[in-house]
């Protein structure tokens, strides 16, 4: 797959003259909370990227009805394993082990970490410093940064001469104002700890708005955007306006908002309180059911996954299958209406990532009943909608556009290297 430079834009990358004038390849890696993707990209002599190689590894660490397993594609040839898959290094050795077998020379290796805290405003090479400052930003993902952390451990393991570099996911949120991202607490407790709404799935959102205006020929900064960034981990909303970010339902960490896979969403905070104070929860145990007992899994009991919810809605089980879907759809909606609300309209409702892109079940009980928001679906086209491109799925008479956009957080993870490296021209390749 070829795919032109001018597609995803950077700052430093947008004249011919600022990139470096060599060929290398790049390995990303993109931690989902249960998933595991990688991609090598070789960047030719400035003009182009090509994708050469690409892998997944699902249910990495699931507790559901199917196995893990990893799926990578080479020259047109797609294989899949069924392997266990407890964590994300483990899925990283077999990853690694299958870029060895396939030959291909590794120049850099780049990761998606998901906050950077204070600590990261802008992607990085990675030093003996820079992984104590990622140390100091475990617990503030605790799905993801460990799991990145892991993965760049087993990089450095498998591939010690390599050089690596670390994008973050909270960057494209740096746009939201103070009234969306401040939280009401003592003033001196928010200064003297920085607690504020981060963000996260950044690298999606920035990619995927751009498509977005791409695709129907609008320029960003005329559009209105809710983009549903619905994966089989971690999902999100957020409100751009302009082709920037004013708001959306992660906050400090990627616990609150949306029900998700093993994550709670919002919740009373005093929930949390009584649990400790009078039930006597340690503060350790609170964090394993918030983050990795709760959502799916600990409504359903049997699965975190959607897709074993869904099946087992449709094979008419009786347990709690359809009112986790009911209770993730029902929660989506509200984030989307109050989006509209404060973007003050919406020209595009946007799905991206696995479950986005591909659960016409999801996206038919989020569009229903919005006919008051100017929204309508055609259910033929959304039950068709391709998996691997744009498509549009409203209706003639819809005043909004409804497009599921296969996301490229890997591509937008390869084009910070490049920035990096046209910082560095000096880096050994």
């Amino acid at each position: 797959m070829l795919i032109e430079l001018c597609i995803v834009k950077r700052t430093k990358c947008e004249r011919e003259n600022d990139m470096p004038r060599q060929e290398f390849n790049i390995l990303i890696f993109n931690c989902g909370s249960s998933s595991l993707t990688l991609k090598i990209f070789h960047v030719n002599n400035a003009k182009a990227i090509e994708q050469i190689f690409s892998g997944k590894a699902h249910r990495v660490g699931v507790t559901g009805t199917e196995p893990s397993f990893i799926e990578t594609s080479l020259n047109g040839k797609v294989e899949k394993r069924i392997i266990p898959l407890k964590n994300h290094a483990e899925a990283a050795a077999v990853a690694l082990e299958n870029v060895k077998n396939s030959r291909i020379p590794i120049h850099y290796v780049g990761h998606r970490f998901v906050h950077g805290g204070d600590h990261f405003q802008r992607s990085v090479f990675l030093s003996n410093d820079i992984m104590k400052q990622l140390k100091m930003c475990l617990l503030l993902a605790p799905l993801h940064n460990p799991s990145s952390f892991s993965v760049i451990l087993e990089c450095k393991r498998s591939l010690p001469q390599v050089q690596q570099y670390v994008a973050f996911d909270t960057a494209f949120h740096s746009s939201i104002p103070p009234i969306a991202f401040t939280y009401g607490l003592p003033k001196k407790i928010v200064k003297k700890y920085g607690f504020r709404k981060y963000g996260f799935h950044g690298l999606s959102y920035s990619y995927v708005v751009k498509e977005a205006a791409r695709f129907l020929q609008t320029p960003l900064d005329k559009l209105r955007i809710v983009a549903c960034h619905l994966g089989t981990g971690g999902s999100s909303v957020a409100a751009i306006k302009e082709g920037h970010s004013i708001d959306t339902s992660m906050g400090y960490t990627p616990l609150s908002g949306l029900v998700m896979s093993t994550r709670s969403g919002d919740l009373d905070p005093i929930l949390a309180l009584y649990l400790m104070a009078v039930y006597g929860y340690r503060g350790e145990e609170l964090n394993d059911i918030l983050n990795r007992k709760s959502g799916f899994l600990g409504i359903s009991a049997f699965s975190s996954d959607i897709r074993d919810i869904i099946k087992h809605i449709e094979e008419k089980e009786e347990d709690q299958s359809e009112l986790a879907l009911n209770m993730y759809i029902h929660r989506l909606k509200k984030y989307i209406g109050s989006y509209i609300v404060a973007l003050g309209g919406i020209d595009v409702l946007a799905f991206t990532d696995d479950i986005g892109v591909n659960s016409w079940e999801v996206r038919e009980g989020v569009c229903s009943n919005m006919e008051c928001w100017g929204m309508e679906l055609d259910e033929k086209a959304n039950h068709k909608a391709a998996k691997d491109k744009i498509s549009i799925l409203n209706s003639k008479n819809s005043k909004v556009s409804i497009l599921t956009i296969p996301t490229e957080e890997e591509l937008v993870i390869c084009w910070e290297g490049i920035n990096l490296i046209g910082d560095n021209h000096d880096a050994a390749v």
